[in-house]
C-alpha cells in the first residue's frame, strides 16, 4: 500500500498546482497533508473512494493538518494543541500519525516551545507505539544529519539545524522508530524535501529533507519502499511516501 505525506502550504493553493494530477498518478491508500491552512466549512473537496479527516488550527490561515484513507479508520485521533498539528488514524494492525512540527522561527524564538513539543509528542507516539505500530509522518521541520541538508555549517544555528533540535530528533527515533528514508539509502546525498523560495533554491538543489516517514521498529520489515518525488512541484516541499504492507 503506498502512503504518502506532503506539506501543501495552503491546500486551495496547491489544487490550482497540478495536486489532483498528483493525487490520481499515485493513487494513495493513505494521503497525509500538512500546513492545509484551512478553516472548517472552507474547502468541499471530492475524493470519491476516500475518508477525509481534518485537524484545523483556530488560527486562520494558518498550520493544521488532514488525512484521506481509501480504509474506513477504526478511530481518529487529533492532538491537543491549538494549531492543528497533528491527525492520527487507528488501523487494526498500526497508527498513521500525520504531524507538522512547529518551525523555531527567526532567532529561534520559538526554540523553548518547539522543543517542549518534542517532548509531548515523543509522549504521544509512545503511548500509541504500545498498542500497535505506528508509522509517523510529516513536517518535522528539522534536518536530522549534515547528509540532509545542503550548507550545514552555514545553518548549525539557524531553525530546523540547531544541536538542539537534531539531539531532539534523535531522541524520537531511540524511543522506538526508524527512518525509512535512512534505512534504504543511508549514504544517499543532495536527496531533499524542501527548497527556499528565495535564491533559485530548488533549481540549484540547495534544500534540506525536513519531511520523513519513521516506523516502529519492529516494523521495519514492513516497508518494502521509501523515497521522495522531489519533480512534482506546486509547494516549496516535495511528497514523501513509503510502501507499507
Amino acid at each position: 500500500m503506498r502512503y504518502v505525506s506532503w506539506n501543501v502550504n495552503g491546500l486551495r493553493a496547491v489544487l490550482g498546482k497540478g495536486f489532483m494530477d498528483y493525487f490520481s498518478s499515485c493513487d494513495p491508500d493513505v494521503f497525509c497533508l500538512q500546513e492545509i491552512k484551512l478553516s472548517d466549512g472552507q474547502l468541499d473537496l471530492d475524493l470519491p473512494g476516500y475518508s477525509c479527516f481534518y485537524n484545523y488550527a483556530e488560527k486562520k490561515g494558518y498550520s493544521g493538518t488532514a488525512v484521506f484513507s481509501k480504509r474506513e479508520p477504526l478511530s481518529v485521533i487529533r492532538g491537543k494543541d491549538n494549531e492543528g498539528r497533528i491527525c492520527a488514524l487507528e488501523f487494526e494492525d498500526h497508527f498513521v500519525v500525520d504531524v507538522y512540527t512547529p518551525n523555531s522561527q527567526d532567532e529561534l524564538a520559538r526554540l523553548p516551545f518547539r522543543l517542549e513539543w518534542d517532548g509531548y509528542f515523543r509522549s504521544f507516539v509512545k503511548e500509541l507505539d504500545a498498542k500497535k505500530p505506528v508509522l509517523i509522518c510529516g513536517d518535522l521541520n528539522v534536518a536530522h544529519k549534515e547528509i540532509d541538508i545542503k550548507n550545514p555549517k552555514a545553518n548549525v544555528r539557524n531553525a530546523g539545524f540547531t544541536i538542539e533540535e537534531r539531539e531532539s530528533f534523535s531522541r524520537l527515533l531511540e524511543s522506538g522508530f526508524t527512518d525509512t528514508f535512512r534505512h534504504f539509502y543511508p549514504d544517499l546525498k543532495d536527496a531533499y524535501s524542501w527548497w527556499s523560495y528565495r535564491f533559485k533554491a530548488r533549481e540549484r538543489n540547495a534544500g534540506w529533507r525536513i519531511d520523513y516517514w519513521l516506523v516502529s521498529d519492529r516494523a521495519v520489515d514492513r516497508v518494502k519502499a521509501a523515497g521522495i518525488d522531489s519533480q512534482v512541484t506546486g509547494s516549496d516541499h516535495a511528497p514523501v511516501y513509503v510502501d507499507f504492507y
